[in-house]
């Protein structure tokens, strides 16, 4: 371990399903084989992790969690080629694959039959340090807003993978429902993609926002017949769903166009689905889940090169409480960050 490292960092670290979260000393950790350490600098907070938080995925099997994490690279093994100490990497969702199974050769890591999951199995980035796989960790603009860019280690690749192995076309339709943490990058990724963009809430008042976040239309779920008006502007090859509410989804496959598809990228349970329209237009209802290093890297570099700006509210990592309430109530606009520094 290096001489210039502490002996010690801050954690927000698990004390049991549904505690609070608690800041602690903890002792400074080493990079293994296959292992980089770094210096967090900013870690977003992500439904995900309350569902950890409150049992969801078993018992917590970690200290402490985070999977949108930005950092620097303070120390390596001996026998590393890739990564050297002073880089800008990130954390994300993915956090490592075994390299060997029908998915791994297909090149759908994340999708691994024995996969790693930063702030899941693995140690993440709600602390002052923390260790990343070399094969999972994402290589980040050495300009980049740490706080800004965090987020799309799991929101922004989500939403950006998902819509682009759907296999739909620039021009086509692509409404987005919801407008929060996912929603908001999904219209910005949409837009930029150039798709005819659709955005999807209840109320008049998000309106105006959605059309500045690029979204070329804007349709009030909550006083109009949803798949009339998408039927209107002649049937959405792609809705993708952000926001966790069952209630819409079944509505929205009316609005489909023949081969469409409802990209759900939110964790909502079971949902009654009429499979008549399905089968006589070919619909189908799909999930994709998140990315690996690459996809993440490009997902930023998009985002970069098309100015898709992630909209955060930042906390202290002793506020961390405070930052997953805010997430989970609907407070925060539009992601809650932690920040180390």
């Amino acid at each position: 371990m290096s001489n210039s490292l502490p002996k010690t960092f801050k954690a927000a670290v698990l004390t049991g399903a549904n505690k609070p979260l608690e800041i602690k000393d903890i002792p400074m950790i080493e990079a293994k084989e296959g292992e980089i350490l770094i210096k967090v600098h900013a870690c977003g907070v992500c439904h995900s992790d309350a569902h950890v938080l409150h049992g969801d995925m078993g018992p917590p099997q970690i200290q402490h969690l985070g999977h949108e994490f930005v950092g620097t690279v303070v120390a390596v093994p001996s026998s590393e080629k890739k990564w050297k100490v002073g880089d800008r990497v990130g954390g994300p969702w993915h956090g490592g694959h075994d390299h060997s199974c029908k998915a791994c050769g297909r090149g759908l890591y994340q999708m691994c039959e024995n996969k790693a999951i930063n702030g899941v199995t693995r140690n993440g980035g709600y602390a002052e340090y923390a260790t990343l796989r070399t094969e999972s960790a994402v290589r980040i603009p050495k300009g980049a807003d740490a706080a800004k860019v965090a987020p799309l280690l799991c929101a922004g690749v989500t939403v950006f993978n998902g819509m682009r192995h759907m296999g739909i076309t620039p021009g086509d339709v692509v409404a987005v429902q919801g407008l929060g943490g996912l929603g908001h990058l999904a219209i910005q990724y949409a837009r930029k993609m150039g798709f005819r963009t659709v955005a999807l809430s209840r109320g008049t008042e998000k309106k105006d926002f959605a059309m500045k976040l690029g979204a070329n239309d804007y349709v009030d779920i909550s006083a109009t017949n949803v798949a009339e008006e998408l039927q209107k502007l002649g049937g959405a090859a792609l809705v993708v769903i952000t926001a966790p509410n069952p209630e819409v989804i079944s509505p929205l496959l009316g609005g489909l166009a023949p081969m469409g598809k409802l990209l759900v990228h939110t964790a909502i349970g079971p949902v009654p689905l009429d499979t008549v329209p399905m089968v006589l237009n070919a619909l189908s209802v799909c999930g994709w889940p998140s990315g690996h290093a690459l996809d993440s890297e490009e997902a930023i570099s998009f985002a970069e090169n098309q100015g898709v700006e992630c909209m955060i509210e930042k906390f202290p990592l002793e506020k961390v409480n405070e930052a997953m309430e805010h997430m989970l109530s609907g407070k925060v606009r539009f992601r809650a960050v932690l920040t180390m520094d």
